[in-house]
């Protein structure tokens, strides 16, 4: 069973992740793989090269900043770039699903709907938040103003997108109930999976 996680920055995603793992559910981290195989990936390294130039690699890495700095201003470039990635990320997914056949796999990813990865997912569950809370742990995380974080916010699709297309939603402002929620959530899934 694959079980899609996502929600909006600051939604806590990454606290709820590490819930379902405590709990001895196997994980898969769409953005940290997609960074691993931008920098591993032969094919991937030369087609990002051809499509932002010598920059988007510095000695051998990618060049994050600059490439944020391009897509953050040119929705083609990020259209592209994600064109490239997404099908590579789901390729390596499939692999590392073979691995845990008996399993509860959760598959997060922030941008999960946006990249067609729901496709993929049995179940989805979405982690909301209270506004400013969210606002507050990115500001906290990376030090940025509350201008920026809202700026962030608005190129992602609202909560209620995703509440609508998803079988369990976890609000994410207490983490005693967070942790309820999440021990509940796997319980029925554990049903739902026999």
């Amino acid at each position: 069973m694959v079980v899609g996680l996502t929600g909006g920055i600051g939604s806590g995603k990454t606290t709820v992740l590490q819930l379902f793992e405590k709990l001895g559910v196997q994980v898969f981290i769409a953005d940290v793989e997609a960074k691993k195989l931008m920098n591993s990936n032969a094919a991937l390294i030369h087609q990002i090269t051809n499509l932002f130039g010598n920059e988007a690699y510095v000695d051998g890495i990618l060049n994050r900043k600059y490439i944020a700095s391009v897509v953050f201003n040119n929705s083609e470039k990020l259209t592209a770039l994600n064109a490239l990635v997404h099908p590579k990320v789901r390729e390596h997914f499939l692999k590392f699903q073979k691995h845990f056949p008996q399993q509860i796999i959760i598959y997060e990813a922030a941008i999960l709907f946006e990249s067609g990865s729901d496709k993929l997912c049995d179940y989805i569950v979405t982690v909301i938040a209270d506004k400013d809370a969210r606002i507050q742990r990115i500001i906290d995380r990376d030090g940025v103003s509350k201008d920026e974080v809202l700026a962030r916010m608005q190129h992602q699709l609202n909560d209620d997108f995703k509440i609508l297309k998803s079988n369990f939603v976890i609000k994410n402002n207490d983490l005693k109930y967070t942790k309820q929620q999440v021990a509940t959530i796997l319980s029925i899934l554990k049903q739902l999976d026999k």
